[in-house]
């Protein structure tokens, strides 16, 4: 049995959201790997990654595609930005901008076997460090812990082409800890509505709590 399309490189069998290897043999973070009629696939674990979450809980759109160009922030140890990898495939760039030098390290270590893939250690509060490294990008993601959240993706908007998509993992509890998620999660909509328009949002309980995964447009 062949596991099932759900988008273009994202698959589906036996419950489990799946991505093709780039890096045949090698895992990231300890997932799973199968291999069906000759194809390798990496199990991809929702309790890690907010993207795999929001697709097993019904995201209807995903605009990453093979030969895009990604800009993620907040890469961290690359679990998430590494399905990405497989997804834009040998023909995309996935730029990834992550703050911690101990996260780095072993980013820099995904990084050597998936070429595809760029590290940037910078704060993504400031993207004059990184501004000559980076190319007009397809997609916009952004998935880090800050107050600012809102801020931090409309500056990166700079980055994006006009008409490019953004994927925004909002982390209430960095934001405000003391007011009721659903408050956060307004107000920083109401914050992005002049350089984004939202095309889909998607609460990710039971693999993460008080977080809303915005899937939102370019104007």
């Amino acid at each position: 049995m062949q596991p099932k399309k759900l988008f273009d490189g994202v698959y589906i069998y036996d419950g489990k959201v799946l991505t093709v290897n780039l890096a045949k043999r090698h895992k990231v973070y300890g997932e799973e790997l199968f291999e069906m009629e000759g194809v390798e696939y990496r199990s991809w674990n929702p309790y890690r990654s907010k993207l795999s979450a929001a697709i097993l809980n019904g995201m209807k759109n995903m605009h990453i595609r093979s030969g895009d160009s990604v800009l993620y922030l907040g890469a961290a140890t690359g679990t998430t930005s590494s399905h990405v990898s497989d997804i834009v495939g040998n023909e995309g760039r996935v730029y990834c901008v992550e703050l911690s030098e101990r996260n780095m390290r072993s980013l820099i270590e995904v990084c050597s076997i998936r070429k595809n893939m760029l590290p940037i250690l910078a704060d993504a509060r400031y993207i004059e460090n990184y501004r000559d490294m980076v190319h007009q990008c397809d997609v916009l993601y952004q998935d880090v812990s800050a107050k600012e959240q809102a801020g931090i993706i409309k500056k990166n908007a700079a980055f994006l082409k006009e008409g490019g998509y953004a994927y925004f993992a909002i982390k209430s509890q960095s934001i405000d800890i003391s007011r009721k998620p659903e408050d956060v999660f307004d107000e920083v909509k109401a914050e992005v509505s002049d350089t984004f328009e939202v095309v889909e949002t998607i609460r990710l309980e039971p693999y993460d709590e008080m977080h809303l995964f915005m899937v939102m447009r370019k104007k």
